[in-house]
């Protein structure tokens, strides 16, 4: 594997947000390379297909994998603007700020939408679910969110999705956020429209989203009895892309060769889920023990870690103070949270050793000078517990 590049100079800023994250020299290089006409070159298409078939490999599919030109909201866009029709009832699964966003996506698009509120601080619960779905189950679709990455929270696909199917409900899930950290099992969790992005967990620059669709969500899509009222959220423009040799426009050539370096450095690491999950929990110790206390209840995502901000200190205002001392950026929040949390992105390139001790280091510092008196030094105790 490639050494890690370690930064020490001043004027080198370390990203340890959840999202974008810090980008491997390979990737950067990669981006860079000579590039041809990517709508008339078959041999582009051809590394595009294959990239595609790589990705459904990592996600555990068979079904159809696109990879599209956009950020990640452009997947979520599309998947929402693809299956939606007027009236149609959505069932919008919330326990935190992206979750609750959907609402609005849908109803962009003519749907009625219907919430399921579970509790913010912790996972939703099946039981809790499938008691609502058994006095109303008419939804056409339902979405919901693996990491709600503002509050870090994690949801148990594998529960809810099949829980979901068995009432005959589609199901749109976003994993932007946990997608490398945290384990995703589309086929066999019956994932319909599973969508993710490249600046999160591969560690590739901001531009690109990608999206499974099932055979189910196919159906739903061709049997509309309206249009789909976009052209760039139009997923039925792509489903024969590859029998027609043709792309419904221009693919963004040098992000999608610097994709692919990511996906193959994460296809690579043979326990990259262990990585993840060991540095978040010692993150979580060391927050823990140095005195800081958790947002989150139970049900933490290995990709993130949401720290609630000291008695009369606000948090927007630390992460100025880390990135103006240290050179560190974390990141705060939004919605219901500004200002009372603050987040450590311990996802893809962020999530090695030396990095979450410094940014520890960094926030313990930054807060001893606000007045904070910790309880223990947490670089010390994330080195006791990252084994």
């Amino acid at each position: 594997m490639e050494k890690i590049r370690i930064m020490t100079q001043k004027s080198m800023l370390l990203i340890m947000t959840p999202g974008p994250t810090q980008v491997r020299e390979n990737v950067r290089l990669t981006r860079a390379a000579e590039t041809t006409n990517p709508d008339l070159d078959p041999a582009f298409f051809e590394f595009y297909k294959k990239t595609c078939q790589r990705l459904a490999r990592f996600l555990k599919t068979e079904n159809q994998v696109l990879i599209l030109s956009g950020e990640g909201m452009l997947g979520l866009d599309s998947a929402c603007a693809s299956l939606t029709e007027k009236g149609d009832r959505v069932l919008i699964i919330d326990n935190g700020i992206f979750g609750e966003g959907f609402y609005d996506l849908v109803k962009l698009y003519g749907a009625a939408p219907v919430y399921f509120k579970s509790d913010r601080r912790r996972g939703v619960s099946a039981a809790e679910l499938k008691a609502f779905l058994e006095k109303d189950s008419d939804f056409k679709f339902a979405t919901l969110v693996h990491c709600d990455t503002p509050s870090g929270v994690l949801n148990d696909l594998k529960e809810l999705c099949p829980l979901l199917k068995s009432y005959g409900i589609l199901t749109v899930v976003d994993a932007v956020s946990s997608m490398v950290g945290e384990p995703v099992f589309v086929d066999d969790w019956e994932i319909d429209i599973c969508v993710g992005a490249s600046q999160k967990g591969f560690s590739a620059p901001p531009g690109l989203t990608f999206l499974s669709v099932s055979a189910g969500a196919w159906a739903a899509i061709q049997n509309r009895k309206t249009p789909i009222t976009s052209f760039y959220c139009n997923l039925l423009l792509w489903k024969n892309y590859e029998t027609d040799f043709w792309f419904p426009y221009t693919p963004p050539i040098s992000d999608i060769y610097g994709f692919r370096a990511a996906l193959e450095n994460v296809l690579e690491e043979k326990t990259i889920y262990e990585r993840h999950e060991g540095i978040a929990k010692a993150v979580r110790a060391a927050i823990t023990e140095g005195g800081l206390t958790l947002y989150l209840k139970d049900d933490y995502c290995s990709t993130v870690t949401v720290i609630n901000a000291p008695a009369g200190i606000d948090s927007d205002e630390l992460v100025q103070k880390i990135r103006a001392q240290h050179n560190i950026l974390i990141a705060g929040c939004f919605g219901y949270l500004k200002g009372k949390v603050f987040r450590i992105g311990h996802m893809g390139e962020n999530a090695r050793a030396e990095f979450a001790a410094m940014t520890l280091k960094a926030i313990e510092q930054t807060l001893e000078k606000e007045g904070f008196e910790f309880k223990a030094d947490m670089e010390a105790v994330f080195w006791e517990h990252v084994g």
